[in-house]
């Protein structure tokens, strides 16, 4: 059985997975080729110091996942802008992703022109995902 913070990010890639055109994975290298529609890597990030509270023993985290967001072809900053407000919109379909969190917050993302050799650039950025959730113990 998946602890809850396993279960957290599965349902964070899954709200992911609804953003139409869109290739979705997580842990992954960058490819070789980025798809047409744009990529999204969902990365676990950390869960950071949690605060407790001794009665009904909790454990409160604010999980810091992010997301890479990737795109190429002649308009890559409409195409990664249209990106960015399809997460925006994914996300605010359902900020307790099924109840799962107690609230799911994205920050603004930090975009970087990456060169490609022969090619044109690709537009990308890391965009931070702020996953507020309890759990009764901190290996659960």
């Amino acid at each position: 059985m998946p602890t809850p913070r396993e279960t957290i990010l599965q349902a964070l890639l899954a709200a992911l997975q609804t953003i139409p055109g869109s290739t979705v994975l997580r842990g992954e290298v960058l490819p070789e080729r980025v798809p047409a529609g744009g990529l999204l890597i969902l990365r676990d990030g950390e869960p950071g110091e949690s605060e407790v509270t001794l009665s009904l023993l909790a454990y409160h985290y604010q999980h810091h996942a992010e997301i890479e967001a990737v795109v190429r072809g002649a308009d890559r900053d409409g195409a990664f802008d249209a990106l960015c407000a399809s997460i925006g919109t994914a996300l605010a379909a359902d900020r307790t992703l099924g109840g799962l969190c107690d609230w799911v917050e994205a920050e603004a993302p930090r975009p970087v022109d990456l060169p490609v050799e022969g090619a044109a650039s690709l537009k990308a950025a890391v965009i931070p995902v702020v996953l507020h959730y309890t759990t009764a113990d901190p290996l659960a």
